[in-house]
């Protein structure tokens, strides 16, 4: 006799629980800086129609699918077709090459934690007056011999423990506390940017759209301009709503047949769409001011990608004296909570599959997988330091992690994907799981247009923009 898959309590854990894993480090460093690239309130726009219309459709195929299942990514595709379990096998190398890299970078922000409670509570300058050093500091930190894998570990672990524990009394609970703490840091700390002197010219930079963003040198409307915005807007996506990496099939396998998949959808879009945004309120107003007052151009403090959080903030709260160095720690708090609740899921992930695949119990999947986690997020904590002169594709062992999953597996997965609950099951597979128990399907014909030919061929674009911008190919960039 099988055993009874765990569930969550209601709605409201599912939502919580998807709206966590889909707030991470995409959402607090990528998310502004693009938001600031692409004309701020234009990019704001493009991103929310894409977010109700494709993201709703490759959230909802992936959470319809886990449900039906009741598997994890791994088994899922096979249950619904014998021919397909090559996907399951795809959408779950993701999370195993995420998740040690991510612990890395989780690491990192631990780090920096401790430092801004240093700084905060004795007033010490440990990255030198002004964070003029905040360069150094952080290229001497990731380069150090152990430091780096030590602090990943901590991560790894803390991580672990919730994840023994189960759906219930584990993830679902640390998502009750980790959550609401989020929120209202992430509040707090917009409010006192949104309150600073002379921040308003840096929220209208954020919020109001910038049509002349979309012109060329020439002054005149450019669709090249124009595509790069929705393409660097479509691959936010997936970052910010955790698309292709399996956990949305892993957590919709959790989801009780009482509780509606397309209303849930929804609130966590709604609830991720929100934190993106603040986000931005917290960071785009403050480097702004920064800019303006060091005469630094705007695009160029913006688009900083990792250095904007841990070289150019850094910079940015020495600029506002002891009252920066608090603002960092709240700051910093925050972030080990985004990238915690990110983290989780992603090992969730990998642990719900080995359990599927092997049918071991959660403590000993648990186990396993850390030390899989555990022994990957060497190759990419050392490779700047240790291991600094060993390259994959002239990447060092971080960099090749995250461009072989985030612009390669994701995008394959999910044209792949679209491709099979389009065209290959039947149509009233997944539509009849979202109306399973009497339920509204409301976008069900919107639904089904996008996932067989809008999905694949935007999603094509995405992999093939991607490709071409990482390596330089034709000075394609987004």
């Amino acid at each position: 006799m099988s055993k009874e898959r765990a569930s969550w309590s209601g709605s409201l854990a599912f939502v919580l629980a998807a709206a966590a894993s889909a707030i991470g480090l995409g959402n607090l460093w990528r998310f502004p800086y693009l938001a600031a690239q692409y004309g701020g309130g234009t990019f704001l726009l493009v991103y929310l129609i894409l977010v109700a219309t494709l993201g709703f459709t490759l959230m909802l195929t992936e959470i319809a699918i886990g449900r039906k299942t009741q598997q994890s990514q791994l088994t899922a595709y096979s249950k619904l077709h014998r021919g397909w379990g090559f996907l399951g096998l795809l959408a779950t190398i993701i999370p195993i090459l995420i998740v040690p890299y991510y612990c890395v970078i989780g690491g990192w922000v631990i780090k920096y934690f401790t430092t801004y409670a240093q700084m905060a509570f004795t007033g010490a300058e440990l990255m030198g007056p002004e964070a003029v050093d905040s360069a150094q500091f952080f290229t001497g930190f990731i380069s150090a011999p152990f430091a780096p894998f030590g602090y990943g570990i901590l991560f790894i672990l803390g991580c672990a423990a919730v994840i023994v524990l189960g759906v219930k009394n584990g993830i679902e609970k640390s998502n009750l506390v980790l959550m609401p703490l989020l929120l209202v840091l992430a509040v707090c700390i917009s409010v006192y940017v949104v309150c600073l002197p002379g921040s308003g010219s840096g929220i209208g930079y954020y919020l109001l759209p910038n049509f002349d963003c979309l012109r060329n040198a020439e002054g005149q409307f450019s669709f090249a301009t124009l595509g790069k915005t929705i393409l660097g807007a479509m691959g936010q996506m997936f970052y910010s709503l955790s698309l292709a990496m399996g956990i949305m099939v892993t957590y919709g396998s959790y989801m009780k047949k009482s509780d509606s998949i397309e209303r849930c959808v929804r609130r966590i879009e709604i609830f991720d769409t929100l934190i993106a945004i603040i986000a931005g309120l917290m960071i785009i107003p403050v480097v702004y001011l920064f800019a303006v007052k060091t005469g630094t151009p705007v695009k160029e403090a913006m688009s900083q990608g990792p250095g904007l959080m841990f070289i150019t903030l850094p910079k940015v709260f020495a600029m506002l004296g002891r009252a920066g160095a608090w603002l960092g720690f709240a700051f910093f708090a925050l972030v080990i909570f985004a990238a915690a609740t990110s983290a989780i899921s992603l090992y969730e992930a990998c642990v719900a599959s080995f359990c599927d695949l092997l049918k071991i119990e959660r403590k000993a999947a648990t186990f396993f997988t850390g030390a899989l986690i555990c022994f990957l997020s060497a190759f990419s904590a050392l490779g700047y330091g240790a291991w600094a002169d060993i390259t994959i594709c002239k990447l060092q062992f971080l960099d090749f992690f995250d461009f072989t999953t985030s612009c390669i597996l994701m995008p394959i997965v999910a044209i792949l994907t679209c491709v099979f609950v389009g065209w290959v099951l039947p149509k009233r597979t997944l539509t009849d799981e979202v109306e399973a128990e009497g339920h509204p399907f409301k976008a069900k014909r919107l639904f089904l247009f996008l996932v067989r030919y809008i999905a694949p061929a935007f999603v094509s674009a995405i992999l093939i923009s991607e490709i071409c911008r990482n390596l330089g190919i034709g000075g394609w960039k987004i």
